[in-house]
């Protein structure tokens, strides 16, 4: 039996580090993540011919992604529905777009349908895809 959280006497803490995203050209790919979307390259390191980990992070997360060879076993660009926050998505938008990414319009959900301009708390998201179709959605939070 397995027992719940509030009957487990243990203080249960997961945190998410790291996602591995599948990418055909870790060069390209790196170039993308670190010069169009600004997550820091944290690590660069290959082993071999067979063996390349590039590990970079989105500014202010404590999440990081990883790209390389050898890596995993997924096809590039199959991985969706990854998910940044920010405070500020038209500024943030705006910055990307300067530095040469491909965004959609800001958008929302009205009435199950996706309509272009901001929503309310939560309901505003701009779309974009890796150079291999892997595809990421910025979400506004708001202010802390």
């Amino acid at each position: 039996m397995n027992p719940t959280a509030a009957e487990s006497n243990v203080n249960l803490i997961l945190t998410l580090e790291l996602v591995v995203v599948p990418v055909s050209d870790v060069d390209r790919a790196k170039a993308f993540y670190s010069e169009q979307c600004g997550f820091n390259v944290d690590v660069d390191h290959s082993v071999g011919d067979d063996f390349r980990v590039v590990q970079l992070t989105p500014p202010g997360s404590a999440c990081s992604i990883s790209i390389g060879k050898g890596l995993a076993k997924m096809e590039p660009g199959t991985l969706h529905g990854l998910q940044l926050c920010v405070t500020d998505l038209a500024s943030t938008r705006a910055e990307l777009v300067r530095r040469g990414l491909e965004l959609s319009p800001i958008r929302h959900i009205e009435n199950g349908d996706w309509v272009d301009g901001p929503g309310e708390a939560w309901n505003s998201f701009a779309f974009f895809s890796d150079p291999d179709g892997n595809s990421w959605a910025i979400q506004e939070k708001p202010a802390a």
